[in-house]
């Protein structure tokens, strides 16, 4: 599966959840916004600090939509991966496969 294919399932998904459950699905995407504005930390960071958490969690779904946020706000390949690298040392060699997901939403979205 692409990167664009799984951004594609996440908007099928919200698609579906916000048809069904309008008023959480808006709750949760005014929090997620929320935790991404810029305070202490820049947006772009925020991002590139998602792609560690997501590879750490192993979503691969996180992984291919917060990779392409952070790569818009001007984050690097290096960045991203060294980020990828951070939650690989915490997570182990199960995360490290998650790394994948990651190659593949840089190089589908790098500009």
């Amino acid at each position: 599966m692409t990167a664009g294919e799984r951004l594609k399932q996440i908007q099928g998904l919200f698609e579906d959840l916000g048809g069904k459950y309008p008023d959480v699905l808006q709750k949760f995407m005014e929090f997620n916004q929320a935790a991404v504005e810029p305070g202490a930390i820049d947006q772009k960071t925020k991002e590139v600090i998602a792609v560690a958490v997501s590879v750490a969690s192993q979503c691969q779904w996180c992984i291919t939509y917060h990779a392409r946020q952070a790569l818009e706000l001007g984050a690097t390949e290096n960045e991203l991966i060294e980020a990828g690298l951070v939650a690989v040392s915490i997570s182990g060699g199960s995360a490290a496969m998650h790394m994948i997901p990651l190659r593949e939403a840089i190089r589908e979205f790098k500009k």
